[in-house]
């Protein structure tokens, strides 16, 4: 099959959209599919790697989350791309510019559109005028619209999926996790050096207890709650240190709250870091944390069971069935509480060993490999069903090299 997925974040990007295309991009490239990836201009992106498979569109900051990238020009150009590598299905990841720009394009040339529901954008109104511009009620109608004349919409859990429900969106929601590339996470001997030259840089002592938090520092993220927990737990664990990679609005907001405790000694801001290096941050901490419930999977949460580090998260339905608290996990359900659920857990540590056992278990589901193995035969699904159904020259000569 020929693909073309069209997404507003992608590599050099870190996140879990862009995440999730880099590892279905490269299990579908594995299985002899073309895939093509659309995308938005990024200037730090290594134009030399992408190796005719990345096209990208010129593209400005997003008014209101500048370190994301909306396309302003480039359609002609993407429909000759469509005709002259013969494309057989579209797979939108936004429903902003490039998105827009791929419903467009398989309506054009009768092509089916999948797309993915990345996003619970009823969390991130806050960053419209504070919430006060753009209704939740809003969110459902513009939902409803883009999604209307997919082939099928993806929802990664199913949290997203009634969400999608309540919209009132028709047509078919498959809930399809991302998958996780294991192997990546795997520990390595070869992550020590890098390991000791992460703790080098960060001063970090062999005595001290590390808590990880990965992702983007922002408002919905709710990541004041790891800061505002340290001080009641360092009264009984003084050792601890809060490690924080990422990158995003509130960093600058977070690091004055942590002067303003008395908390320079004990937090390490990173700022965002390479892709390569994260599974080295995983291993060499103790424990993971997030107080977010704005995922839609979590998949910073598989990334970090799969890495043997345990998870401590904040209760919430998009992770009802991959933490299970004190069996795969361990869960807290008031921001309040965090800091007495990590002092727990930091007494008991000869319970961390069940707990990444039955994790790594826990989540063989959510391989990559299953994930591609899914959304291939929806792929190939959609395109039978769009073949028999539009009888142009293209499209029958697209069914008989398919058969």
């Amino acid at each position: 099959m020929r693909i073309a997925l069209f997404t507003d974040t992608y590599h050099p990007q870190i996140n879990g959209v862009a995440t999730s295309i880099m590892v279905l991009e490269k299990y579908l490239q594995q299985r002899g599919h073309d895939v093509y990836v659309f995308t938005s201009s990024d200037s730090h992106a290594d134009l030399t790697e992408e190796n005719g498979k990345v096209f990208r569109f010129p593209s400005l900051g997003a008014l209101f989350v500048p370190e994301r990238r909306l396309a302003v020009a480039g359609l002609s150009r993407a429909s000759h791309l469509i005709e002259d590598l013969d494309i057989d299905l579209i797979h939108t990841h936004t429903e902003f510019s490039m998105g827009v720009m791929g419903k467009m394009l398989a309506k054009k040339y009768h092509l089916p559109c999948i797309h993915t529901y990345h996003t619970m954008y009823k969390d991130y109104l806050h960053y419209i005028a504070k919430g006060k511009l753009i209704p939740p009620s809003l969110v459902g109608i513009l939902s409803r619209l883009y999604c209307k004349k997919t082939y099928a919409v993806i929802a990664p859990t199913e949290k997203v999926k009634k969400q999608l429900e309540q919209y009132n969106i028709r047509g078919s929601i498959r809930t399809i996790p991302t998958g996780i590339d294991f192997a990546t996470f795997k520990r390595d001997f070869k992550q020590i050096e890098t390991i000791y030259q992460i703790k080098e840089k960060l001063q970090l002592q062999s005595t001290d207890t590390i808590l990880l938090s990965v992702g983007r520092i922002a408002q919905e993220k709710n990541m004041r709650v790891l800061i505002e927990s340290l001080p009641t737990l360092l009264l009984e664990h003084p050792f601890v240190k809060l490690v924080m990679v990422g990158d995003g609005p509130e960093k600058k907001e977070l690091m004055q709250l942590t002067k303003k405790l008395g908390l320079t000694e004990s937090v390490r801001f990173t700022g965002a870091i390479p892709w390569s290096d994260i599974p080295a941050y995983y291993q060499m901490a103790d424990l993971f944390l997030s107080a977010s419930t704005s995922e839609t999977q979590g998949l910073t949460y598989i990334e970090a069971m799969a890495s043997g580090l345990p998870v401590v998260a904040k209760q919430d339905p998009s992770i009802e069935e991959l933490l299970i608290d004190k069996r795969t996990g361990f869960l807290f359900q008031e921001d309040l509480e965090l800091a007495e659920t990590l002092s727990n857990i930091l007494n008991r540590p000869d319970q961390f060993r069940s707990i990444k056992q039955q994790a790594k278990r826990h989540i063989e589901r959510l391989s990559a490999d299953h994930f591609a193995n899914q959304m291939e035969q929806l792929y190939e699904e959609a395109i039978y069903s769009y073949v028999t159904s539009h009888h142009s020259i293209r499209t029958l000569n697209k069914k008989e090299r398919l058969s």
